[in-house]
């Protein structure tokens, strides 16, 4: 089988192409949920503990290189970066549980592990033979 075959047969596989809508979904909601956090709730949060603009928090380390900007760490950055990981955290977490909630709806509350219920003419074959064994 030649390598491009054997690629293209990858690639049509139905869990690549669901990964792919999911990295491009997840892309996009990443930027929506950092536009959420930078825009929306760190001003008023920088405003409640005093007008920090926390993605401007940084330590300078050394004097300008060449001229230019000083040798900083940006650790606002990081705090902005951790506010945005819980929140997309937090954003999944409901909608796995909300998707187990749904399933659960949907199938009932039976067990998924317990068999299901014999068929209606093994019921009757079964009452029969406890009648003949009960006269025997």
């Amino acid at each position: 089988m030649s390598m491009v075959k054997e690629f293209k047969e990858f690639i049509m596989r139905g869990n690549v192409i669901d990964l792919a809508v999911g990295i491009v979904i997840g892309a996009a909601f990443g930027k929506v949920v950092s536009s959420l956090v930078a825009d929306i709730i760190m001003p008023p949060l920088g405003l409640l503990i005093g007008g920090v603009n926390f993605t401007e928090l940084k330590v300078v380390l050394g004097p300008p290189l060449s001229g230019g900007e000083p040798v900083t760490l940006n650790y606002g950055n990081f705090i902005q970066a951790c506010v945005n990981f819980t929140i997309i955290a937090f954003a999944v977490f409901l909608i796995v549980k909300a998707k187990n909630v749904a399933e659960k709806r949907l199938v009932g509350v039976t067990d998924p592990k317990a068999p299901p219920p014999p068929p209606e003419d093994i019921m009757l074959l079964r009452e029969i033979r406890d009648e003949l064994k009960k006269r025997a």
